[in-house]
């Protein structure tokens, strides 16, 4: 039997119906995802990833009764960089403002865009670890052979636990296909 064009109209509205429900249930899901994700980021401590910390007023009393040993670590996931921190390591006082400096070069004959990501040993170091300028807050865009040395200024929390005597901060830097000039 075939179809008449009143079935076909018909076929093609009720088609029409369920391609428009399913549009709407897939954009509430996508909708849904931003508030789970910031939950997620919030929980792991990498919820203020792209911004300067915020440091109140009062986690800035220096503790001279304490030392905070800081190792630094870079690495690179395919991206031909070579990245190092000019330091292994230093040792501050909980509330000090500190200034540590890495040094990135571009070992390719074209420009490439990267992110650092940062990441902190032990985990819950990363609550007391606040940055107020640091390179991984935007892409960075190096051109062929470029070599470039960018700070991290940073003061770790009076609030940091007693039995934590070292912090590692270590960045990855990834390569950002298709991105803007990032350069900052």
């Amino acid at each position: 039997m075939t179809p008449t064009g009143d079935d076909r109209a018909r076929s093609n509205r009720r088609m029409l119906s369920k391609l428009l429900v399913c549009t709407a249930v897939m954009f509430g899901f996508a909708f849904a995802l931003v508030p789970f994700y910031e939950k997620i980021c919030e929980v792991t401590g990498i919820r203020n990833l792209f911004q300067p910390d915020a440091v109140a007023a009062e986690n800035t009393q220096v503790d001279s009764t304490r030392d905070i040993s800081v190792e630094f670590d870079a690495n690179t996931r395919r991206l031909p960089w070579r990245f190092k921190p000019l330091q292994a390591s230093i040792s501050v006082h909980p509330g000090e403002v500190t200034q540590v400096l890495y040094e990135v070069t571009n070992t390719l004959d074209r420009p490439v865009t990267g992110q650092a990501v940062p990441s902190y040993g032990p985990q819950q170091a990363a609550l007391y670890f606040k940055k107020m300028e640091c390179f991984c807050f935007q892409q960075q865009t190096l051109g062929p052979g470029e070599v470039r040395k960018m700070p991290v200024v940073f003061v770790i929390d009076s609030k940091l636990p007693r039995e934590i005597n070292t912090v590692t901060l270590s960045y990855t830097f990834f390569e950002v296909n298709g991105a803007q000039d990032g350069r900052g």
